[in-house]
């Protein structure tokens, strides 16, 4: 076992504390990486809130890890000490589930162990990026190419993985116009790769406040979702909405603007349950679904596809000693896309 420091959250809702955790030795099949930097992503937030139900404290958060190789097991054949390397919401699985076999990690028939907040198959809670290290099985490691910082790459084992998924699997591309609900940390990433898979692009804002930024990244139309002329104007326009918002949607009202046999994903997790009717769906074979991250091999095509685009996440770069700050900020919607922890300030 090895001694490091990390930021911790002590119990539910309270401020993160500079702390030490251990971190195993390396075994057979693991890598040992520097974390250079870690992304704060809002389930982090809802997480250590308790949001999302009971957790486990002390909690380490961060699953947007971007680092280099450290040392390496004898048995580990994919990375070498030196390379740069990243780790997403999964650290392992069951390995032997349809799901697995199938490179579908996230949807793990057997339960996958998240990077923090989860239990390990050592029977030892897991602890994530906020962290001066991190050992993590070969097989749940992903490369980080050339071409993308470590500091613009980290959010995308998260928010640019997780906004991928339901892109590819919903076939945006040439001729399909793709809205996307929210433009914040998981929202910009959707923006940038629906446009570079060549999707006309339209986000639903709450106002017109980002616009601007909004078709710098690639949108080819802005709306605000405050004014009732836009589901009036827009009724029945989209193949695809991709809401990225964790705050509860009038989903009835979405659906309306799909076309027939269009789809409105959920990227986003409010915590309250929402209500509808099924005619909302009925109307026009529509699908309202969820998308939960991405495997291991769909993330590094992501990587690799951001890399040939030369695509990054919009960064704040933050001391550690500000990551309490950035909480309060994300809250508030004051980030321009993803906050990022320079981990050497730990």
């Amino acid at each position: 076992m090895t001694t490091v420091a990390a930021y911790a959250v002590p119990a539910a809702k309270a401020p993160l504390e500079r702390t030490t955790i251990e971190r195993r030795a390396v075994g057979e099949h693991d890598i040992l990486i520097d974390i250079a930097f870690s992304g704060i992503c809002h389930s982090d937030i809802h997480q250590a809130h308790e949001g999302w139900g009971e957790a486990i404290f002390p909690m380490v958060p961060g699953h947007e890890i971007a680092g280099i190789v450290a040392e390496v097991g004898p048995g580990v054949t994919r990375y070498a000490v030196g390379d740069r390397v990243g780790v997403g919401c999964l650290v392992d699985s069951c390995r032997t589930c349809e799901n697995c076999k199938a490179g579908l990690e996230q949807y793990c028939t057997n339960g996958n162990v998240g990077t923090y907040n989860s239990i390990g198959k050592d029977g030892e809670p897991t602890y994530g990026g906020y962290a001066q290290t991190i050992v993590v099985d070969e097989n749940y490691v992903l490369r980080i190419p050339e071409g993308i910082g470590l500091d613009e790459a980290a959010p995308l084992l998260c928010a640019g993985v997780t906004t991928y998924s339901p892109l590819r699997h919903w076939n945006a591309g040439p001729g399909k116009k793709v809205a996307v609900v929210g433009l914040g940390g998981l929202g910009h990433m959707a923006v940038k790769l629906a446009h570079a898979l060549g999707a006309e692009v339209t986000v639903l804002s709450q106002s017109l406040r980002k616009r601007e930024d909004g078709l710098k990244l690639g949108a080819d139309h802005y709306h605000a979702t405050s004014d009732p002329k836009t589901f009036e104007e827009l009724a029945g326009t989209f193949d695809l909405i991709l809401s990225t918002v964790s705050a509860p949607l009038d989903f009835a009202a979405y659906l309306r603007l799909l076309r027939t046999d269009g789809a409105l994903v959920n990227v986003g997790a409010p915590e309250e349950p929402i209500s509808l009717s099924l005619f909302s769906v009925m109307d026009g074979r529509k699908t309202l679904a969820g998308s939960g991250i991405g495997g291991i091999p769909e993330t590094q095509e992501m990587l690799d596809f951001c890399a040939a685009h030369g695509l990054g996440a919009e960064i704040e770069v933050i001391r550690a000693d500000q990551i309490n700050e950035a909480y309060e900020r994300v809250l508030a919607s004051d980030v321009r896309y993803r906050f990022v922890i320079d981990v050497s300030t730990i």
